[in-house]
């Protein structure tokens, strides 16, 4: 009789989720697969369907497309409940297990308010396709509002938009909300000017993309105040409402307020019974495996690892180069072979700031201005999943960048103001 080959399950399908699968396409194991959606996001653009910039599906591939070909993969649509450890199962939300002899959890991370969670109704944050087109229908929504407001004062309010965080995600957000008054829709309305929108930008730390060296905080700092961003840095939010930004004690009238600021791991990470960081990650041995489990993996955004004094990045390589890492060192214990240290290999950091503009490093290379943008487009491009996707992406650009416009301005969803823990997921 042939033995039962040994059974793998992968928890989450993004970066880290498919990479660890891919790395085990061939491992003689029975792979399953479980996401609680049914598509892998490419999370880096979700900015660009949040700003009108790209469509959903443009960014977006789905997982089962991806593991077509892996014979020895499935897919399984469900949420995750818990982990039993002992009994080496998955508990699902509808009540059903899943065996497994191996386990890679990579579920990711969320929004983090701080204890705030009352902040999230009005100031949501952006890690799914739901937040980013909830986002796009915020922002374009105030555009409408203002063109049938008689007050000028209150038109000032609908043309104030808040980001509240100055990492990569706020400032590309912050450069895009810019860009969409100043040039998408400048001359689409008749009861105002859109070029007189105010764009606040504010950080806690005390420069700009606090991950990038100081030089290109300050160009970056520097860019987005010549597009008209007013960037406020040492300053912290101490409250958020129906009316706008507490900051201090200084309120700031805004209709659209966006978080950007904090990230906290999938809860699902807690049921492991591990230690974990202040963000709620996973810490993590060497190998990626959990304290008193080999058999039990955590990889992505939900490890908390440190290498040489500093803790590994929350950001796509990363997750990667460690799904990838997790994949191979099951397959080394499935083969009676010892785990291998995971080591990340920091490839560079980008983030754009608007039209031909960008900050970043490339390996010991630093570039600003239009080179950076032309390294963050094509290192984007080259992620991307689906030759579908990357042309889509790169004639989507083009167009934007040729004709100033922003081919995805639909508002969908429901109606303006937002109902309490309403979009909430």
């Amino acid at each position: 009789m042939t033995p039962a080959r040994p059974k793998v399950v992968i928890l989450g399908g993004g970066f880290a989720g498919l990479s660890a699968a891919r790395a085990l396409r061939s491992a003689p194991v029975d792979l399953t697969l479980i996401d609680r959606r049914n598509h892998h996001l490419f999370q880096p653009l979700l900015y660009q369907v949040a700003t009108a910039a790209l469509n959903p599906g443009d960014i977006a591939y789905p997982i089962r497309s991806v593991l077509r070909n892996q014979a020895n993969a499935r897919t399984i649509l469900a949420r995750a409940d818990r982990i039993d450890l002992q009994d080496r199962l998955v508990i699902l939300k509808d009540g059903d297990e899943i065996p497994f002899d191996y386990l890679i959890v990579a579920t990711g991370a969320t929004h983090s308010y701080f204890g705030h969670d009352d902040w999230e109704p009005w100031a949501p944050g952006l890690k799914t396709i739901e937040d980013a087109l909830e986002i796009r229908r915020r922002v374009l929504s105030a555009y409408e509002a203002a063109e049938r407001e008689p007050d000028p004062e209150r038109v000032r309010t609908l043309l104030t938009f808040v980001v509240v965080g100055a990492g990569p995600t706020g400032v590309e957000l912050a450069g895009a909300l810019m860009e969409i008054g100043r040039e998408t829709v400048a001359k689409d309305y008749r009861s105002f000017d859109p070029r007189s929108l105010r764009v606040v930008l504010i950080e806690g730390n005390e420069r700009v993309l606090p991950p990038f060296s100081p030089r290109m905080s300050k160009i970056a700092h520097a860019a987005l105040e010549k597009m008209g961003v007013e960037v406020r840095t040492g300053a912290q939010v101490t409250g958020i409402d129906k009316d706008g930004v507490l900051v201090g004690s200084e309120r700031i009238a805004a209709r659209v307020v966006l978080w950007a600021a904090g990230v906290a791991a999938s809860p699902l990470g807690k049921t492991l019974g591990s230690a974990t960081d202040r963000a709620g990650r996973v810490v993590v041995q060497p190998d990626l495996s959990i304290e008193g489990n080999a058999r039990v993996f955590v990889t992505g955004d939900l490890m908390s690892l440190q290498q040489d004094g500093k803790p590994v990045p929350g950001v796509a390589p990363a997750a990667i180069q460690a799904g990838r890492a997790a994949g191979k060192n099951v397959e080394r214990l499935v083969l009676g072979q010892a785990t291998k240290p995971f080591r990340y290999r920091d490839k560079g950091s980008l983030a754009t700031i608007g039209r031909a503009a960008a900050v970043g490093r490339i390996g010991q290379m630093e570039a600003s201005g239009f080179l950076a943008w032309w390294m963050w487009w094509f290192v984007h491009i080259a992620y991307l999943i689906g030759f579908r996707n990357r042309l889509v992406c790169m004639m989507g650009w083009a167009w934007q960048y040729f004709a100033f416009a922003r081919g995805a301005r639909l508002i969908t969803g429901r109606a303006w103001e937002p109902v309490q823990n309403s979009i909430k997921h």
